[in-house]
């Protein structure tokens, strides 16, 4: 059956000239597994530490088990994701600042268009500090995992590190969800992996003017979930 053209996202309904690819299959699967043990960590903590949510679960043994190995694996599909070749040249990108990146804060909060490439400033601000917050995160849960083999001093650190510092990722995933929910054609992309050249031209002007006119239907010849996809044609 056809999907109804009022159900699908703006990439899907596109005009093959009018698409480019923005993710690969693999840059896909990274961000699906990771945000699944991110959302796994920050629910079970919620259910650990707020004692409403956890009289009705009651198995705090078990949560504690979840919390900690979805914690510990955080970091797991990042690093496998590092053969990809399109993941690494987007690591690159949201780990530099350029010219066109001063000025993003005062520019959206006052409305106002600013120029971005792939990623905008806030996306690397985000990409920032939720990954050392992350790395924080899994180096107190370790002490406080392996309470013996550190002194009491750190073990009383790291728990209120762990706790503070769970309630600012939490407010940046909601945050970072709440921007999504605000733009679908920026979630079908993340789903499908293309956009429409427009939506690039409008959020990330830059990073549209890099793309080929060529790319555009060749980025819908070879769909994303496709196994048998490469990066090959992969920004380097």
């Amino acid at each position: 059956m056809t999907r109804p053209a009022e159900a699908a996202g703006p990439a899907e309904v596109a005009g093959p000239s009018e698409l480019i690819r923005r993710f690969t299959a693999a840059e896909h699967w990274i961000h699906r597994t990771t945000a699944a043990l991110m959302g796994t960590a920050l629910v079970t903590a919620a259910f650990l530490y707020l004692p409403a949510l956890a009289e009705i679960v009651g198995r705090r043994s078990l949560l504690v088990t979840v919390h900690e190995w979805a914690g510990i694996s955080m970091p797991v599909p990042l690093l496998a994701g590092l053969v990809s070749r399109a993941f690494r040249a987007d690591l690159v990108r949201l780990n530099r600042f350029g010219p066109h990146d001063r000025g993003w804060v005062r520019a959206t909060l006052r409305g106002r268009p600013h120029l971005s490439g792939k990623f905008n400033a806030g996306q690397k601000l985000y990409a920032a500090v939720i990954s050392g917050a992350a790395l924080v995160m899994i180096g107190t849960g370790l002490i406080m995992w392996f309470p013996r083999l550190t002194p009491l001093f750190l073990r009383t650190g790291a728990t209120f590190v762990h706790d503070w510092l769970a309630l600012l990722i939490g407010a940046l995933v909601g945050g970072h969800i709440w921007m999504a929910s605000r733009d679908p054609e920026a979630r079908s992309g993340l789903r499908t992996g293309l956009v429409t050249r427009s939506w690039a031209k409008r959020h990330h002007p830059l990073w549209e003017r890099e793309q080929p006119g060529d790319h555009r239907s060749s980025a819908v010849e070879r769909p994303v979930d496709s196994a048998a996809e490469s990066d090959a044609g992969a920004p380097g």
